[in-house]
């Protein structure tokens, strides 16, 4: 897929696990894992903000696109 997660960067950089992320978001920690590993078809605004409001970022920190070349290789 061309859209990169790159979730477990910000975690790393705020010393967060997913548990703590899940619950302070209010998603399970299934769904988390989901969106985490790349393999969400589609992620809902709200969800994309209350993870970027917990998280202190912008979207794009979160997300990236990645060429079809590079995300093969």
């Amino acid at each position: 897929m061309p859209i990169a997660v790159d979730i477990d960067v910000l975690l790393a950089r705020r010393k967060m696990s997913v548990g703590e992320l899940s619950e302070r978001v209010g998603i399970t920690p299934a769904n988390l894992a989901v969106l985490k590993n790349g393999r969400a078809k589609a992620v809902r605004f709200a969800t994309l903000a209350a993870l970027c409001e917990v998280l202190e970022c912008q979207p794009g920190d979160l997300l990236r696109w990645v060429a079809e070349e590079a995300a093969g290789a």
